[in-house]
């Protein structure tokens, strides 16, 4: 389990983000208020952001927790971004990989993090092994389910799968090789962020700020330059993703359960993860079930393995009642009322530039 943030905006130091709030990464390594499973985050760390005309990102990772990295605050200090993802890391096992299993994981310009845990772990999705191209199982950063939740998604983004389907193919393969595992996935490229609620928590905040925000640092008053406080970080498109707000501001927006969310600058969309058979009624063939997040038809999976053509299919997972229509949302609370979760825009943006 881990607690994990990512944001897209006006360039902020990282500190801003992840060690100034009340209710920082920092703060939920050790008092999560909203995490459902574990207590302490305390296994490691990491933060990974992109610098301007550089599409791959850099990244800061520890085996420790982060509030024991004195030289983390000071680089958090003075290193300034316009997207990061970070992570605080609860290991479900322990093992000796060390800083290598600590979010984000990455590859080419993505950045990683998994807050859950696989079921069964490796057992229940040994047979998912042979949908990966072995250059990517030896090239896994660590030995644990998230860097193989990882992989799995990776070689969907490397066949050109957009990032929120990649992620909902994802979460689909492995509810159906392992049902209870908790899949709360978080992915960006610098310009866009995909997440999934799979079992834990998550929110998102986007907006203008409100009429008069933002404070000056000494620094920033020395030098002249006024610093914006964190009630600005919404302002000029800016969104962050979080498994729980860092702050009391009460534009932060509770995910429903079992949603993909896609988010930029331009606004956010919430869309249900489905089940769904493939065409004829047969199961999609990289996990007994096919996932529906784009509003479109999904295609093959890319990491399918190759299936006898003799061999009868296993029997399709039926998909719930009524998971084929958007559902309304309970005002003022972000969730639906009943089991399928709405696909719908961000309350404050229609799609529109916030």
């Amino acid at each position: 389990m881990c607690r994990h943030l990512a944001y897209l905006g006006d360039e902020v130091s990282i500190g801003t983000l992840l060690t100034q709030p009340a209710h920082s990464l920092v703060r939920q390594s050790w008092e999560p208020h909203r995490q459902r499973h574990g207590t302490v985050n305390a296994d490691g760390f990491g933060v990974g952001w992109y610098a301007a005309g550089d599409p791959v990102p850099a990244r800061y990772r520890r085996s420790g927790p982060i509030w024991a990295d004195p030289s983390f605050a000071d680089l958090a200090r003075v290193v300034r971004t316009t997207a990061l993802l970070g992570a605080v890391r609860d290991a479900t096992e322990p093992g000796a990989d060390g800083e290598a299993a600590a979010a984000p994981f990455g590859g080419g310009p993505w950045l990683f993090s998994h807050n859950g845990s696989v079921r069964g772990w490796p057992g229940s999705v040994a047979h998912l092994v042979g949908t990966l191209e072995p250059e990517a199982l030896l090239g896994m950063e660590a030995r644990n389910d998230a860097a193989f939740v990882w992989a799995l998604a990776l070689r969907r983004l490397r066949a050109g799968t957009p990032l929120g389907q990649s992620l909902a193919e994802t979460v689909v393969a492995l509810d159906a090789a392992a049902p209870g595992s908790r899949l709360n996935l978080l992915l960006t490229d610098g310009a866009t962020i995909a997440a999934t609620t799979w079992g834990d928590s998550l929110w998102y905040r986007t907006g203008p700020a409100p009429a008069g925000a933002g404070t000056a640092s000494p620094a920033g008053e020395r030098s002249g330059q006024r610093v914006p406080d964190l009630r600005e970080l919404a302002s000029g498109g800016a969104v962050v993703v979080a498994s729980e707000p860092y702050d009391d501001d009460p534009r932060w927006v509770e995910v429903p359960d079992r949603t993909l969310v896609t988010a930029t600058r331009a606004g956010v969309r919430l869309t249900p993860i489905e089940h769904r058979a493939a065409p004829g009624g047969h199961p999609g063939p990289d996990g007994g079930a096919r996932a529906t997040a784009s509003g479109a038809p999904p295609g093959p999976g890319p990491d399918a393995p190759h299936r006898s053509p003799s061999a009868p299919p296993p029997p399709a997972r039926p998909t719930a009642r009524g998971a084929d229509r958007p559902q309304p949302v309970a005002p003022g609370t972000g969730h639906a009322p009943h089991a399928a979760p709405p696909q719908h825009l961000s309350p404050q943006h229609k799609e529109s530039s916030p």
